[in-house]
C-alpha cells in the first residue's frame, strides 16, 4: 500500500470521523450500566480478533520468524487494549493511552504493510487492529473519564521500557527487528531522523520519556484532579466525576 494514497487518505479519513463519533457517545453514555456492557463486549471482539491474528501468524504456511512472534508493541497493544475495555484495570488503561496514540499512531501515519499469503484479509487486520487501539483511548480517557497520574506515568515508562528490553533480547537471538529496535521499519519514519542503531533507541527513550509526561501533565493540574475520583490505591489513575454515580436505564413507558 502507498502511503498517503488514496487507501491511506481513506484510512486516516474514517479514522478521525470514528474518533469523534465514538468519543461524543461515550461522554454522553458514561455512568450508564448500557456503556460499561458495551466496553466489555466490545473488549472481548478485539481479543478475539488479536488472537486470531496471532494465531494466523503461527500457521505454517504464514510463518516468519520476522513477524510471527507477538513482540511488536502493536501485538501487545491489541491484548492490552482489549483487557482495558474489558476489565478497565488501571495500568491496561495506561498502556492504551500513551502506547495508542504514540506508536501505534506511527503505524497509522507511516504504515510498514507487508502481505505475505492473503493480501485482503492482511490489508483489513491490520487496519482494523490498529485503527480499533488507537480509537480505545479516545473513548476511555475523553469519553469514560480516565486520567493519568504522574504515578501512572511512571509506571506505563517501566511497561514500555520492560517491552522493549524483552524485544531487544528476541531480536539479538532471532537476527528479527522487533518493535524496530534492531533498525528502522522500510519506507520513511520518524526513526530515520534519529540516526543509527543504536543512537537512535536512545533517542527513542528519552522522547518517550517527554511525550508521555506531556500527555500526562493536562489530566494533573488541579482543575483536572477536583473533577475526578482515584480509580485504585496506588493512585495510577483518576477518573472524571459523574453527575451520578450509576445511571440506570428505565424501560419504556407503555400507554
Amino acid at each position: 500500500m502507498t502511503a498517503y494514497g488514496a487507501e491511506h487518505l481513506v484510512v486516516l479519513a474514517t479514522t478521525v470521523v470514528l474518533a469523534v463519533v465514538l468519543t461524543a457517545w461515550a461522554r454522553r453514555a458514561n455512568g450508564t450500566e448500557r456503556f460499561e456492557r458495551i466496553l466489555t463486549v466490545s473488549g472481548w471482539v478485539l481479543l478475539t480478533i488479536a488472537v486470531f491474528w496471532l494465531a494466523w501468524g503461527f500457521l505454517p504456511v504464514n510463518w516468519n520468524l520476522n513477524e510471527s512472534l507477538p513482540f511488536h508493541f502493536s501485538d501487545g497493544l491489541r491484548i492490552f487494549a482489549a483487557i482495558a475495555l474489558i476489565t478497565r484495570t488501571p495500568w491496561a488503561v495506561l498502556v492504551s493511552y500513551f502506547w495508542g496514540l504514540t506508536l501505534n499512531l506511527m503505524s497509522v501515519l507511516t504504515p510498514d504493510l507487508n502481505y505475505f499469503v492473503n493480501p485482503t484479509l492482511e490489508f483489513t487486520l491490520y487496519w482494523v487492529l490498529h485503527v480499533a487501539v488507537f480509537l480505545v483511548p479516545f473513548v476511555l480517557i475523553w469519553g469514560a473519564g480516565y486520567r493519568p497520574t504522574w504515578k501512572g506515568f511512571v509506571l506505563a515508562y517501566l511497561i514500555t521500557c520492560a517491552w522493549a528490553a524483552i524485544a531487544m533480547i528476541v531480536n539479538a537471538i532471532t537476527g528479527a527487528n522487533y518493535g524496530y529496535l534492531s533498525h528502522p521499519p522500510r519506507g520513511i519514519s520518524l526513526l530515520d531522523a534519529l540516526g543509527p542503531w543504536p543512537i537512535y533507541v536512545l533517542w527513542e527513550l528519552l522522547l518517550v520519556a517527554i511525550v508521555l509526561a506531556l500527555m500526562t501533565w493536562p489530566w494533573t493540574t488541579r482543575r483536572s484532579v477536583t473533577a475526578s475520583v482515584p480509580v485504585d490505591r496506588p493512585g495510577f489513575v483518576r477518573r472524571r466525576r459523574v453527575a451520578t454515580a450509576e445511571v440506570t436505564e428505565q424501560p419504556a413507558a407503555t400507554a
